[in-house]
């Protein structure tokens, strides 16, 4: 995708991030790479989560050639993507002051610092976890139990596959620094908090649904859209409900999804400024939420099992992103 946008003239890099890591862990990746230094993790965050305060260095091999003041960045996020992108564009527009109170000014990374918030145009997330997503959370609720919901031999070996190949391989850090820390439902909204919606910053979002509401409430997986990899999960996410221990309460409004993220969760961040998408007038520092496609959650990079291709769809976003200006 990155080499046809630059076949059509669009300046396009594709930038690569810990798969499992936390927000932060990635943001500061991000930056690293855009910037072309050190990944620098901040020293109280390094302490804090126990890990090492260094990572990569980019020196020489900066993603974009030259970035500075007069570069406008469009940041793309599919899936936890768009946690990272968030957090990276909070960062450059503010810095974070627990890194500025314990680290020595010629030795703190510019990203905490801030300051540097005019760099980024636009943000569009895709299928992003933006309030968390139940996958994560029904695996821990003690009163949830899966085995009594009905799902084919098939697709619970595939399932099971996943988990196996996706699972974290733990190596002594805080278990509280991983992605899938950060998409628990309230752990997502208090990141959230931590995140503002910047004003001069055009946000864009895309929910993915690809279930089938039912008269009481519940959502099937519709087979023909989704990826035989997420039918269990789908299954269940659109069944399940409770509350958190923070108070988030899901109800049926949560039982739409893509196979990972609840279709909800992915439109904007809850009480954050937002309104349906209108080409004609999108406007900053407000969530244009973009129609919710008819898709499943691997759409947007190809699909795994079930090949798809979103080409025309990247397509027809580059122009309602050109017409930004």
């Amino acid at each position: 995708m990155v080499a046809e946008l630059r076949d059509k003239g669009f300046e396009a890099y594709a930038a690569s991030v810990a798969p499992q890591g936390s927000a932060w862990d990635r943001a500061c990746e991000l930056y690293a790479q855009i910037a072309g230094t050190m990944v620098d993790y901040g020293r109280a965050h390094s302490e804090e989560y126990r890990h090492a305060r260094f990572g990569r260095d980019f020196s020489g091999d900066a993603l974009i050639p030259s970035w500075d003041d007069d570069t406008r960045l469009v940041l793309i996020g599919h899936s936890f993507g768009g946690a990272t992108v968030r957090l990276f564009a909070e960062l450059l527009a503010h810095g974070w002051e627990g890194e500025r109170a314990v680290t020595p000014e010629g030795e703190l990374s510019p990203l905490f610092a801030g300051g540097l918030g005019s760099r980024v145009r636009a943000i569009v997330t895709l299928a992003a976890p933006t309030n968390g997503t139940v996958a994560y959370d029904m695996a821990q609720d003690p009163v949830f139990d899966p085995r009594r919901v009905r799902v084919g031999l098939k697709y619970r070996l595939l399932d099971r596959l996943v988990k196996s190949r996706t699972r974290i391989q733990m190596d002594g850090r805080d278990p509280r620094d991983w992605a899938s820390f950060d998409m628990l439902l309230d752990n997502a909204q208090a990141l959230n908090a931590r995140i503002s919606t910047l004003p001069h910053v055009y946000y864009l979002s895309v929910a993915a649904d690809a279930t089938t509401p039912q008269e009481d409430g519940t959502c099937v997986p519709d087979l023909e859209a989704l990826d035989p990899l997420f039918v269990r999960s789908a299954t269940l996410m659109g069944v399940y409900g409770g509350t958190t221990k923070a108070g988030c309460v899901v109800d049926d409004a949560w039982h739409a999804n893509d196979g990972l993220v609840n279709t909800i969760s992915a439109r904007a961040p809850i009480g954050a400024p937002q309104k349906p998408f209108d080409r004609a007038h999108i406007e900053p520092g407000v969530w244009n939420v973009m129609p919710d496609m008819h898709v499943d959650h691997g759409f947007f990079q190809g699909g795994f099992m079930k090949r798809q291709d979103p080409h025309e769809f990247y397509r027809e976003l580059m122009d309602v992103l050109e017409a930004l200006g």
